[in-house]
């Protein structure tokens, strides 16, 4: 006979939502397992264990602040377990909290030394926080307990490609693959690396090898097509993001990069409807507005260039490069428009928080220097802009326009000497083949002869 539910207790009950909240959750209906565990929770509220699955499932659906809420209960409830003390910091982590992370993890480290995730996962924390020696450390620490833990590997391969080590990183995720061959986009992130290490076809191979493990990847789809994109294969890089848009018909980014596609093949209208189309689908997308201001730029609209760039700042883009770009183009409008005051103009405003946060991102990135340098000159901070040439020049010696500008300054500073030597250096990187450099020179040479002639005229007028 089938047994009545009354026969059982309330906790055997919690213990069945329980497991079928597992059912559900290894099926992929997280919103219906957190019902169940709901459930157990509200008849067994003492549950480590329910909250720590709990926890899971918020992960899983990337409700972090949340997740971390039911961790700390079912740390109250069971408060040395290492498993606990572990997703926790992963989560501060991943919500920024690294401080926390840390505080979290050296407690699991007084608890159980050899609980081998307290260092792996920290290799994410210090890559998080630019502390890369910090996460090899653990790297290492962590291979002392577990040599073939997949997992480390990944983690200390991401922190090698953030530092542009790519050969290193695809050796570590190589191995990743080796002892995970399953581990989430795994060929994906060696496909990265090879690309930036300039192995086209082999990078090409990685996607391939993804999008057979995991056809309907649309992050993998929309990469492979800027892959294509980037190698001039426009139409298959078209066929991607429709792909894409297959996959996920609200995707605004690959109707974004469809509108990138139709720019390379020089149709503007058809890309600009699809730029308007991308912001429509998402207010927040990063990218189209720059497009748009750059073709206003080419109209010559100039106040719908600010428009656009404007509002692409105040959406806060996290490239270096994209924020160079933008200031520059803040620079190039306030050229085209010579009667607003550059003490008042709101664009060069723009250009410096533009310029401040693209050195905040890569404090090696010098072409933030450069136009730093060019916007102080605009505004007549000339010994501001020498400083800051000077910085472009200590990341790369052959940066033409920083030697170009400096050597320009330098001239109406009256320091004739250094804009020769600045002159000099510039004309043999360009081969002497540069219509400004040579302009400059003529300019350099006029205002010599005329300190020959004052020089001359102030002799003979004391001898007189």
């Amino acid at each position: 006979m089938f047994f009545d539910e009354s026969t059982f207790g309330p906790y055997d009950n919690s213990e069945r939502k329980a497991q079928r909240a597992y059912e559900l959750y290894e099926d992929g209906n997280i919103n219906q397992a957190l019902t169940e565990l709901n459930d157990a929770i509200e008849i067994n509220p003492s549950s480590s264990a329910l909250h720590f699955n709990k926890a899971l499932a918020l992960d899983t659906m990337s409700k972090f602040e949340d997740a971390i809420g039911e961790y700390e209960i079912a740390l109250a409830l069971n408060p040395v377990d290492p498993e606990i003390l572990n997703s926790l910091a992963v989560d501060h982590t991943r919500t920024g909290h690294y401080d926390l992370a840390l505080q979290t993890f050296e407690h699991i480290h007084e608890i159980d030394s050899s609980f081998e995730p307290c260092y792996c996962n920290r290799i994410i924390t210090y890559t998080e926080m630019g502390q890369h020696e910090l996460a090899e450390q653990m790297f290492y620490m962590a291979q002392q307990l577990n040599p073939d833990c997949a997992l480390c590997y990944y983690n200390i391969g991401n922190s090698l490609f953030s530092r542009g080590q790519y050969k290193k990183a695809i050796h570590c995720w190589l191995r990743t693959a080796e002892l995970e061959p399953t581990h989430p986009q795994i060929y994906y992130r060696i496909a990265q690396a090879l690309w930036a290490e300039g192995e086209f076809e082999r990078s090409r191979e990685s996607f391939l090898k993804e999008l057979r493990i995991n056809p309907g990847d649309v992050d993998v789809i929309i990469d492979f097509g800027l892959f294509l994109l980037n190698t001039g294969q426009v139409e298959a890089a078209k066929e991607k993001f429709n792909r894409a848009l297959e996959q996920d018909p609200g995707c605004a980014a690959a109707i974004f990069y469809l509108g990138e596609t139709e720019c390379a093949c020089g149709n503007i209208e058809q890309a600009h409807r699809l730029y308007d189309r991308a912001i429509d689908r998402d207010g927040s997308l990063l990218g189209p507005r720059f497009r748009l201001a750059q073709i206003a730029l080419g109209e010559g609209d100039y106040q719908r260039a600010k428009s656009y760039l404007a509002s692409e700042v105040r959406h806060a883009p996290e490239n270096s490069d994209v924020l160079v770009s933008m200031a520059s183009m803040f620079l190039e409008l306030q050229r085209k428009c010579p009667t607003v005051s550059t003490l008042e103009n709101p664009e060069m405003d723009y250009a410096m928080h533009c310029l401040l946060r693209a050195i905040d991102i890569n404090s090696s990135n010098p072409d933030a220097y450069y136009y730093l340098g060019v916007l102080n000159a605009m505004k007549g901070q000339l010994e501001n802009a020498v400083e800051l040439f000077g910085s472009t020049l200590d990341i790369d010696s052959e940066h033409l326009g920083a030697l170009a500008d400096s050597a320009a300054v330098s001239i109406k500073l009256g320091r004739f000497e250094r804009a020769e030597e600045l002159l000099a250096r510039a004309m043999k990187i360009s081969g002497g083949d540069n219509s400004r450099l040579k302009q400059l020179n003529r300019t350099l040479k006029r205002q010599l002869i005329k300190e020959k002639l004052k020089s001359g005229l102030f002799r003979s007028r004391s001898q007189g």
